[in-house]
């Protein structure tokens, strides 16, 4: 009799490591070419969408429909990676409920309204620490929009080129440089219809539905985090979502994406849907947009 592991070559122990680990690391390659050709045809869109005339009606061009292409892309990538796959499309969350189902969308937002009650406060403080610190750093520096500018911002201010406090107190960085003053967004009527059916719910169908769900298949959810198991895929899924963001169009605050990305990710495992996480997702994209143009951002 011989017991599994002993005796065995350093050969056959790495084949067997090979075989273990080889359904993730498929999975993980199934993934970044389904990100990656999916994130590369959005920025193709998005890259060729100012060339397209702006013909139309009613206030409607062409040019406004083709980014249309960016939700269908979201939504049907998946779908059709699970039809190739033959797998329901259902069991991995890529369905809403009918909008007639008022039950299962109030639930959704009462998910999502608890979550983001719990989240309000703290978060309005860092908004404003982050318009009154971390911008008085980027205007101070110039505009950063490569790795390249941020790289020599960080350089000047290094070598003492660039000096936040020279004229102001540390404190007042913080304080003094913007306070809200409330003004609506530009095409207010349409903030939140278009960040749930064309922001929110197409990448919470990507990232939390497809993504997250399949690395769930490999990656068990083991971590129990405010009475809800979750797992590694909660945080891969997490870290696709925060670059994605960077394929379309590189800015530089991206990767804080990751963060609200967990919160995303921990509805879905909490609710089994995507629906709550969407719908927290909207609120937090309507809110950033509200709160940029109280701060005169835009």
């Amino acid at each position: 009799m011989s017991v599994e592991g002993q005796g065995e070559g350093p050969a056959a122990a790495l084949d067997r490591a090979v075989a273990s680990a080889s359904p993730r690391l498929r999975v993980l390659g199934e993934l970044t070419l389904l990100w990656l050709l999916t994130l590369g045809a959005i920025r193709l869109v998005v890259a060729l969408q100012p060339a397209i005339p702006a013909v139309g009606f009613s206030g409607l061009t062409l040019r406004d429909a083709v980014l249309a292409l960016v939700p269908f892309l979201f939504i049907y990538t998946p779908v059709w990676l699970c039809e190739f796959r033959r797998r329901d499309s259902a069991a991995y969350g890529l369905y809403i409920p009918a909008f007639s189902d008022v039950s299962a969308w109030g639930a959704a937002a009462r998910h999502a309204g608890w979550l983001a009650l719990l989240i309000l406060v703290p978060w309005l403080v860092g908004y404003h620490l982050y318009q009154n610190g971390v911008l008085a750093f980027v205007e101070a520096a110039g505009p950063i929009r490569s790795a390249a500018d941020f790289t020599r911002s960080v350089e000047r201010l290094w070598s003492g080129e660039l000096d936040l406090f020279a004229t102001r107190s540390a404190w007042s960085v913080f304080t003094e440089t913007r306070f809200p003053a409330f003004r609506w967004p530009a095409d207010a009527a349409l903030l939140v219809p278009y960040h749930v059916f064309f922001v929110a719910i197409p990448e919470e169908f990507f990232y939390r539905g497809y993504f997250q769900a399949r690395l769930n298949e490999v990656f068990p959810t083991r971590w129990k985090v405010f009475g809800t198991w979750v797992g590694p895929g909660l945080l891969v899924a997490a870290v696709f979502f925060a670059f994605g963001h960077s394929l379309v169009t590189l800015r530089w605050w991206h990767f804080a994406t990751f963060f609200p990305g967990l919160l995303f990710g921990w509805l879905r495992e909490r609710t089994g849907s995507t629906l709550p996480g969407a719908l927290f997702h909207a609120w937090c994209n309507v809110c950033v947009s509200l709160l940029d143009a109280s701060y005169g951002v835009r």
